[in-house]
């Protein structure tokens, strides 16, 4: 009877990790929408505040072994490392392939290095998980731009703006490749 029963408990605690991870994502998700729907009109100093509540939100892995690779390989960036900063973050995505900032983060880790494949396959992830990602959004548009690819930056310079629209320094980059589209100096 101590067999079933300890099977049973088992079970429901299965459950209920379940349910409370699901009802976390639901409520981080409605975080992010409220943060997201503030940003339009936000400025200043309450602007840094929205834009900082949503990467801390998109930095949430819910385990605390990807939240110490995350932070190593975040470190590791921080300093100049960047194959150590990549060493760490594929530990992350291979751990937690399903947590967007750890993809993001790597392909940061790959830009630096000027590792521009590595870096746009990873961003591919990171908007496959997360749409939103502003960030992830500019980084590709700048690859492309970079590579002589301006109309496919723009569109993705535009796509950042209508999540966020006011980005620093992306109105003008999309500005800038508007008008020289048009064939008209600034």
């Amino acid at each position: 009877m101590k067999a079933p029963r300890l099977f049973l408990n088992r079970i429901v605690a299965a459950f209920v990790a379940i349910f409370i991870a699901v009802s976390g994502l639901s409520a981080q998700e409605a975080d992010l929408d409220r943060l997201f729907a503030e940003l339009p009109g936000a400025e200043g100093r309450s602007l840094q505040r929205i834009e900082r509540q949503i990467f801390a939100e998109w930095s949430k892995s819910g385990s605390a072994t990807a939240d110490l690779l995350l932070t190593r390989g975040r470190d590791a960036l921080r300093e100049g490392e960047t194959t150590l900063a990549i060493e760490h973050l594929t530990a992350l995505v291979d751990h937690a392939p399903d947590f967007a900032e750890g993809w993001n983060a790597r392909a940061t880790a790959y830009f630096q290095a000027g590792q521009y494949g590595p870096a746009v396959a990873d961003i591919v992830q990171v908007l496959r998980l997360n749409p939103r990602h502003f960030g992830a959004m500019t980084g590709f548009a700048r690859i492309l731009e970079e590579s002589g690819r301006e109309t496919q930056a723009l569109a993705l310079y535009d796509a950042a703006l209508a999540i966020h629209p006011r980005l620093d320094g992306v109105r003008e980059a999309a500005d800038r490749l508007r008008v020289k589209a048009t064939g008209q100096d600034l």
